[in-house]
C-alpha cells in the first residue's frame, strides 16, 4: 500500500544550531529508498519556498511541500492549494512593526521579501546558508502577496508588541522561547495538519498510511493528525506525548532509522 511521508526540516533533517545545513548521506540514503519503494515524500515546514536549498529542492528527494505551516501545497511541481493572509492585515501588522522598530520579512510563493535595512534578519538567515541573494529586497507592499509574517526585534517580546501581534484576529504563530526576539505568524485556520491533509486527499491515501517525522512546537498538529507519529530524539515533551515512536536525535540520524524500522521495516 502507497505511504505518504512528511518530514519537518530543522532540528529532524538537519540541525543549524550545530551548523549542519545539510541532510545527511544515510538520511538520503533511506528517503530514496522510500521512492523506490512506490511511496511519496514530501516536506512540511514552516519554511517558504525561497528558504529552501538545492539539495531540497533539485535532487529528487521530495514528491511535494507544505510549506509555511501550511500555507501553500505544492505537488510534483504544481501549487495544488495556496491562502494568502488578509491584505489588510499584513499591512496594519507591518505598520505596527515598523512604528516599534522591528525588522520583518513577508513570505509569499514563490518569493520573499525583506528590505534592505533589515540587516538583523539578513544575517539571521546568512547564518543558515539560507541564500539571501535572492529575497526581494525592494518592493512595494501593495504588491505584496504574504501568507506568513517573520519579525526580529532587539528587546525580549518587543516591549508586548509580540504579544499584541500575536493575539490580532484570525492569526496564530510562535514566538521564540529562548530569547523571544523572534516571532512567526500565519493564518489561524491553517497549519502542518490541513497542508497534510490536502496532500492526502490530492493523492487519494488514506490518513492511516500517512507518516510524519518532526521536532518542534509548529508539528504539534501534525503529529496528531497522521496515521503515525514519529518524533525526534531531540524533541521537547509536548511533542514527544504525541509520539507513536521516538526516534534517535537528528545528530543520530534518527529519519533513517524511523524509515528503515517503522516504514520500511528492515530492521
Amino acid at each position: 500500500m502507497t505511504k505518504a511521508v512528511f518530514f519537518d526540516i530543522d532540528g529532524t533533517l538537519i540541525n543549524i544550531h550545530h551548523n549542519r545545513t545539510s541532510i545527511s548521506p544515510l538520511v538520503k540514503k533511506a528517503i530514496r529508498e522510500l521512492r523506490a519503494a512506490g511511496h511519496h515524500t514530501f516536506i512540511a515546514s514552516g519554511r517558504p519556498w525561497a528558504y529552501l536549498s538545492a539539495e531540497l529542492t533539485q535532487e529528487d528527494l521530495f514528491d511535494g511541500y507544505v510549506l509555511m505551516n501550511g500555507a501553500v501545497v505544492i505537488l510534483d511541481g504544481q501549487v495544488i492549494f495556496r491562502q494568502d493572509m488578509p491584505a489588510q492585515t499584513v499591512k496594519e501588522m507591518v505598520d505596527l512593526a515598523e512604528s516599534h522598530g522591528l525588522e520583518y520579512i513577508l513570505e509569499s510563493q514563490p518569493k520573499v521579501y525583506l528590505r534592505q535595512e533589515f540587516k538583523g534578519l539578513e544575517n539571521v538567515y546568512r547564518k543558515i546558508d539560507i541564500d539571501v541573494d535572492q529575497f526581494v529586497r525592494d518592493f512595494d507592499l501593495s504588491d505584496v502577496h504574504a501568507a506568513k509574517l517573520e519579525f526580529l526585534c532587539d528587546t525580549p517580546g518587543a516591549d508586548g508588541v509580540f504579544e499584541k501581534l500575536l493575539s490580532w484576529p484570525g492569526v496564530t504563530g510562535l514566538i521564540d522561547p529562548t530569547l523571544r526576539k523572534y516571532m512567526e505568524l500565519y493564518a489561524a485556520d491553517i497549519s502542518k495538519a490541513t497542508g497534510i491533509q490536502r496532500a492526502l486527499n490530492y493523492l487519494q491515501i488514506p490518513l492511516e498510511n500517512s507518516f510524519a517525522f518532526g521536532d518542534g512546537l509548529n508539528d504539534m498538529e501534525m503529529m496528531g493528525t497522521v496515521g503515525h507519529a514519529l518524533v525526534m530524539g531531540n524533541a521537547g515533551p509536548e511533542l514527544k506525548s504525541l509520539a507513536e515512536h521516538v526516534l534517535p536525535t537528528v545528530d543520530e540520524d534518527g529519519v533513517a532509522e524511523g524509515i528503515y524500522r517503522y516504514i520500511l521495516k528492515r530492521i
